[in-house]
């Protein structure tokens, strides 16, 4: 009897740039989405459709979502990421069509036999004397309430986020982000001094805490992690 090989676990990522693939151009900006397939055994399969500037209702206007679901099998996983474009002007509110939004990608997900995970947003490196602060407003209060209310399963990047940026201070948590002085590398000759966006070693060090958070929810696919 022949052996069929077992088709792949996917999980699909829906997001913004803090998630996305960025180009060859902005290297070594990562989002953490990027570099997320190298913590798998070939069993599990990473396709990364978060898009930088995206927030839960851009993502559907652009057809993102409807290829994702068109594409997803029963038991894959779709994990999703928004918060930080839904404060633009064009995003939404936290406690209604920020939900609502989110609404259509866990329904989507279970519609399909697939698993919906929800995923908070990542802190912005911005401390005061106290410590950091919250930029991102109500948005994940409202995803952690909104996860408990249809029953789905979370991990809080948001409080992850936090005691690594924390745990790092002021200064070594620079090392997450892409910073860079002028002429010190080609992609930044005016040098950059972001706070909002990763380095590759960032996108890494937050994909271990995904990959913590899918241990604790104890998912089918912890097997599959190197």
């Amino acid at each position: 009897m022949i052996n069929k090989e077992l088709k792949p676990i996917h999980i699909f990522l829906a997001g913004d740039s803090t998630v996305a693939s960025c180009p060859r151009n902005e290297a070594p900006m990562a989002g953490w989405g990027q570099l997320f397939q190298s913590f798998f055994t070939k069993e599990v399969k990473v396709l990364n459709f978060a898009k930088g500037g995206a927030s839960t209702n851009t993502f559907i206007e652009i057809g993102y979502l409807d290829i994702i679901l068109e594409f997803i099998q029963p038991d894959d996983y779709l994990f999703i990421q928004f918060g930080h474009n839904d404060q633009k002007s064009f995003g939404t509110q936290p406690f209604t069509t920020y939900q609502s939004y989110l609404t259509e990608y866990i329904n989507g997900a279970r519609e399909r036999g697939a698993i919906p995970i929800l995923v908070t947003s990542v802190h912005r490196r911005n401390f005061n004397e106290q410590g950091l602060l919250n930029t991102l407003g109500d948005y994940p209060t409202s995803m952690i309430q909104l996860a408990e209310k249809l029953d789905v399963q979370l991990i809080n990047l948001w409080e992850k986020t936090e005691k690594l940026y924390e745990t790092l201070g002021v200064e070594g948590s620079r090392k997450l982000f892409t910073q860079f002085a002028a002429n010190e590398h080609p992609n930044y000759p005016d040098g950059i001094e972001d706070n909002t966006h990763f380095c590759e070693h960032g996108a890494l060090e937050v994909g271990k805490l995904v990959i913590e958070g899918i241990k604790e929810l104890q998912l089918p696919i912890v097997p599959y992690i190197k």
